[in-house]
């Protein structure tokens, strides 16, 4: 056992009290009292401190558990007792992590982490513990607590019902969060790792949602409004998003009221990128990955038996600005005048294939002045309609008058 840990936070108690402790010592004393006399880390832990409390003829030491507190009143670089409930276990990201998950009481929500060399016992999820000794951390804003080996954890009997609060999308914060929430797209995935992902929107507001690959992880249904408890509310570049690896999600019946989010941006295509026009994806169900020309899958490997799909991918700029564009099949068909269909019969009957069809693409809309509207994710305008802005003499003729002044 590593009680490096445990040895600072004694040293640092001791010093809050004016006093200095030597953490490599008291280290020592509590290997000592654990491996050679077999007391529990907990108990060899209040040994220590009652120690330097005699020692440094201190008053209030204080036990290891610290203060007895809600979820919600956790600060920063404390340790405390806490009791929550265990409401989701989610896969460990390292060998140094036993478990992790979500920790909740009538007050709120937080993160936690076991570490493996605390040789803690393994938590159940749905069971409600007593952790004594905990560290509270914090990372981007999102609180921790810490179980080590110092940490006392017993199991308590509560029949204390939970009922998250809802929370607005828009008023959502790093941490833990619970949304009431309409899935309105879902994307491609980008990472080999990743189950789904998307945008969900509610009344004030969207957000990102992503799902991580792990066993027994069911995919969102477009279109469908969830109750989402105790999501991972994370912040990147300014931008929230929701893991929901760790949620409790409940289908809900009926539909709500949400936020469009959508923007106009008017401009010329100034370029087409290659991927657009006439594509094939992986037909493996919850992948829908873009397909290489050997009809090769990144995760799949080789798919014969593709799915066609139809896509613009571009630059729009306005003088000004240049926008990252996504047109889907819909508004690409209605933007080139070319259906699915026939973009297929042009490819298969064609020598360049796929390359005519985008060929054709480029062709047709390449440098035409357009406005797009939709929303922008991640620097990327996802378009939900597109047209063609057409030459009107009236209007043009009355910005060379302005131009030109008054005879």
């Amino acid at each position: 056992m590593d009680y490096s840990d445990t040895a600072t936070r004694i040293s640092l108690n001791v010093k809050a009290k004016g006093h200095e402790a030597d953490p490599v010592k008291i280290a020592g004393k509590l290997r000592r009292l654990v491996e050679e006399f077999g007391v529990p880390p907990g108990e060899a832990e209040r040994t220590v401190l009652n120690e330097l409390a005699r020692e440094f003829s201190l008053n209030g030491l204080g036990t290891p558990g610290g203060e007895e507190k809600g979820l919600n009143a956790l600060l920063p670089g404390e340790w405390a007792t806490v009791e929550a409930k265990v409401v989701s276990l989610t896969s460990s990201p390292s060998p140094a992590i036993a478990q992790s998950g979500i920790l909740a009481d009538s007050t709120g929500a937080v993160r936690f982490v076991v570490w493996a060399k605390a040789n803690a016992p393994l938590l159940e999820d749905g069971k409600w513990y007593r952790f004594e000794s905990a560290v509270v951390d914090e990372y981007r804003g999102s609180l921790n607590l810490k179980i080590h080996s110092g940490t006392v954890i017993r199991g308590i009997s509560r029949d204390t019902v939970l009922i998250p609060a809802i929370t607005p999308i828009a008023d959502l914060t790093p941490g833990i969060g619970s949304v009431k929430a309409k899935v309105i797209q879902e994307w491609d995935v980008t990472h080999d790792r990743m189950h789904q992902s998307g945008l969900l929107a509610d009344q004030s507001g969207t957000v990102k949602f992503v799902i991580w690959k792990e066993e027994g992880k069911e995919r969102l249904v477009p279109g469908t409004v969830y109750s989402l408890y105790y999501a991972m509310v994370d912040e990147f570049s300014g931008r929230y998003s929701l893991n929901l690896n760790s949620a409790t999600v409940v289908p809900e019946e009926g539909d709500i009221a949400v936020i469009s989010g959508d923007t106009s941006f008017a401009g010329a295509l100034v370029h087409i990128a290659p991927g657009s026009g006439l594509i094939k994806r992986c037909p493996v169900e919850g992948c829908n990955r873009v397909l290489s020309r050997q009809n090769y899958c990144p995760v799949h490997e080789i798919q014969p038996g593709f799915l066609y799909d139809l896509r613009i991918k571009g630059w729009l700029d306005d003088g000004k600005v240049t926008k990252d564009i996504l047109i889907q099949r819909e508004v690409a068909e209605q933007l080139v005048g070319m259906s699915m269909d026939q973009a297929k019969e042009l490819a298969e009957n064609n020598p360049l294939g796929t390359d005519e069809v985008f060929l054709r693409f480029r062709e047709r809309i390449l440098g035409r002045y357009l406005v797009c509207t939709g929303r922008e994710i991640d620097s990327r305008m996802l378009v939900k309609s597109c047209e063609v802005l057409r030459f009107n003499p009236e209007e043009i003729a009355a910005l060379l008058n302005r131009a030109g002044g008054s005879p």
